[in-house]
């Protein structure tokens, strides 16, 4: 059994279950919570900036990740997903922690259709927030729950591929795999 603690105070640590899933662009780790709400998507090989992000928004930063003794409804979907059914992660329940505009941000991520795009003034516009365009950068960029959260299909104002923390090249698949056109 994997078990990775961080020790701060007496707290009690938050417990999550940590599963792994092959995807045809890299081993992707998924963190639920007790209730099977996700709480995190990341990289295999960016798994520490995962715990540092949950340590974050964990009471006191302690936390226990714990190896999944059974597959979540996130652990399918995101199969789904990535096997075809573009639409299978609809409905998957979520918990991400981060600030009120960032909540705010990512619920507007998730307005963007499959096989569409959007630019971050675009993004920025659409929350009433239009010259808020580096906050919603910063906040697109913090989101805990990639492609559940598509952050993934904001660009550039000029329509060019911009920052993604799994590399341009999965934000690449990605968009292709939902039949967005990229430059």
């Amino acid at each position: 059994m994997n078990d990775q603690t961080t020790k701060t105070t007496n707290a009690m640590p938050e417990i999550f279950q940590l599963e792994r899933l092959n995807t045809p662009i890299g081993r992707m780790l998924i963190v639920t919570d007790g209730e099977q709400r996700l709480r995190a998507i990341d990289w295999e090989d960016h798994e520490q900036r995962m715990q540092q992000q949950l340590r974050r928004y964990c009471r006191d930063g302690a936390l226990q990740l714990r190896d999944a003794v059974r597959r979540s409804a996130a652990w399918r979907a995101l199969e789904a997903y990535f096997g075809g059914a573009l639409d299978a992660l609809n409905g998957v329940p979520t918990a991400a922690c981060g600030t009120e505009f960032q909540r705010q941000v990512w619920g507007a991520l998730c307005l963007i259709p499959v096989g569409q795009t959007l630019s971050y003034g675009a993004l920025a516009a659409r929350i009433g927030r239009p010259t808020a365009v580096r906050a919603v950068g910063l906040a697109n960029g913090a989101n805990p729950i990639p492609i559940v959260v598509p952050c993934h299909r904001v660009i550039g104002a000029d329509a060019t591929l911009t920052g993604y923390g799994g590399g341009l090249e999965r934000k690449r698949w990605l968009l292709s795999h939902e039949g967005a056109a990229t430059r």
